[in-house]
């Protein structure tokens, strides 16, 4: 049954938008591209998706005037908010990817280039892999699903929380050390792999996280 969350789609001219626009609209029926800060409105929920450098990718986010507005809905409003692969990146505090660059400071992380400490695994980590959802992990973006998804990943650089604790980190996956697949702080969550690239398993979570934002799941 496709929802009726009402979920505005950041592009900021990093991102394949319609591949995530066209999955959004699998499960929810109120999908809208916004293309500056100033038209985010009033939605159920905010994606924001990218790929490729981070300093690059906030330059633009900035650029068109996102950072406020989204500040203002996200963080003050609780407006559910998705941010995927470089998208859940900007969450962060900063960024060390070619130099060391700020990020919105959502979430007490930091991004750091992957490094292996195992033979044959590459940098891109690149491809389909599994995600573990922790037992004591508060996982709305998992909900139902019958085992540990797998999911699809482009990248080179990856979030890490700097909670001791382990609270933020609701997925995890290993290629040659771990990788926080996926996070959580209240109404904010991130992942570092592609749900509109990850077939059923992505478009279950995409359908899961708009539940969550018309409380449809009966969770607050």
């Amino acid at each position: 049954m496709v929802g009726d969350a009402k979920v505005a789609i950041v592009d900021y001219n990093m991102g394949n938008i319609q591949s995530i626009s066209n999955a959004l609209s699998v499960v929810t029926d109120d999908v809208e591209v916004v293309s500056e800060g100033g038209d985010v409105g009033d939605p159920d929920a905010v994606v924001v998706p990218g790929v490729g450098a981070f300093a690059d990718g906030m330059n633009n986010f900035e650029a068109h005037g996102f950072r406020e507005p989204l500040t203002e809905l996200v963080v003050d409003g609780e407006t559910p908010f998705l941010g995927i692969c470089l998208g859940m990146q900007f969450l962060a505090e900063r960024s060390e990817e070619h130099g060391t660059h700020p990020g919105l400071g959502w979430v007490p992380a930091k991004v750091e280039r992957i490094e292996p400490a195992e033979d044959g695994y590459r940098v891109p980590h690149m491809g389909w892999n599994d995600v573990e959802v922790p037992a004591d992990a508060d996982s709305v973006l998992f909900r139902d699903f019958e085992s540990a998804g797998t999911f699809y990943f482009v990248h080179s650089y990856h979030l890490n929380p700097r909670t001791l604790d382990g609270s933020l980190t609701t997925g995890r996956s290993w290629h040659g050390t771990e990788i926080t697949a996926a996070i959580r702080q209240d109404n904010v969550f991130g992942v570092q792999f592609h749900p509109e690239k990850s077939q059923g398993a992505g478009l279950k979570l995409l359908e899961n996280f708009t539940k969550y934002a018309s409380r449809g799941d009966g969770t607050s």
